[in-house]
């Protein structure tokens, strides 16, 4: 059931590229009472924006490095909201690149993880993961799609890892969960990435055709299980 108008609450989504968005969780965040809205990260004032003014932020994917800021000069005021965010203690959730920006926020280090980790493949829990809202995912595929890693923050729970990279996800309290994989990727819009990333998939001989196939494989799945996670995420924070 929808909220109400008078109880809604607002969710800013920091997005870097168009077509990476809140994509099959948008629907679920909505049916919990959320209204929805984008601020382009690129584009956007950042500093004018109160980041502890939503009930929930989530920092979305990339094609930069959180670490981008000689490149890209935006990206240092982003980490100053992510890091707000942060030590106020208030709902933040990290999709990819917003991931190792929470990780950097939190002084850990983000780096090139030597090869890119693209496709759909499933995670191995950590202990901390097995009882973490993670464990939703059961044996399900979720969408990698980086070519560089974080160090788990110190304090920060630990609570996935691939054969390719070690840590895929960390949680802070009940406040802050930072993902590296892709639980939102809409196969129905899997033509966007492709042709979007697609210098990327060339360069890392990635084949577009065979993505694509994965992607219509594990979609049913996914969406059936990503709003599962999440909800575990928000049933878990205090009232």
């Amino acid at each position: 059931m929808t909220a109400s108008p008078a109880s809604r609450k607002t969710l800013l989504a920091l997005r870097h590229v168009h077509f990476e968005d809140l994509g099959t969780l948008a629907p679920y965040f909505t049916e919990r009472g959320y209204t929805i809205a984008y601020v382009d990260a690129p584009l956007a004032d950042l500093r004018s924006i109160d980041v502890l003014a939503p009930d929930l932020v989530v920092v979305l994917g990339g094609p930069i490095g959180a670490f981008d800021e000689a490149i890209h000069p935006f990206v240092a005021e982003e980490l100053a909201l992510v890091k707000a965010r942060l030590d106020a203690g208030t709902p933040i959730l990290g999709i990819c690149l917003g991931a190792q920006l929470m990780a950097r926020a939190m002084g850990a280090k983000v780096y090139p993880l030597g090869v890119k980790e693209i496709g759909y493949a499933p995670l191995t829990l950590t202990d901390a993961g097995q009882t973490s809202p993670l464990a939703a995912l059961g044996d399900a595929s979720v969408l990698h799609w980086h070519g560089d890693q974080f160090d788990i923050p110190a304090g920060a729970e630990h609570l996935a890892r691939t054969a390719i990279g070690e840590n895929q996800a960390f949680a802070s309290g009940t406040h802050a969960l930072g993902l590296q994989f892709h639980l939102e990727a809409d196969a129905a819009r899997i033509e966007a990435w492709l042709v979007g990333h697609a210098c990327e998939l060339g360069a890392a001989k990635i084949d577009p055709v065979a993505l694509r196939a994965q992607a219509r494989e594990h979609h049913a799945r996914l969406s059936d299980v990503a709003p599962a996670v999440i909800g575990r995420w928000l049933d878990a924070m205090p009232a």
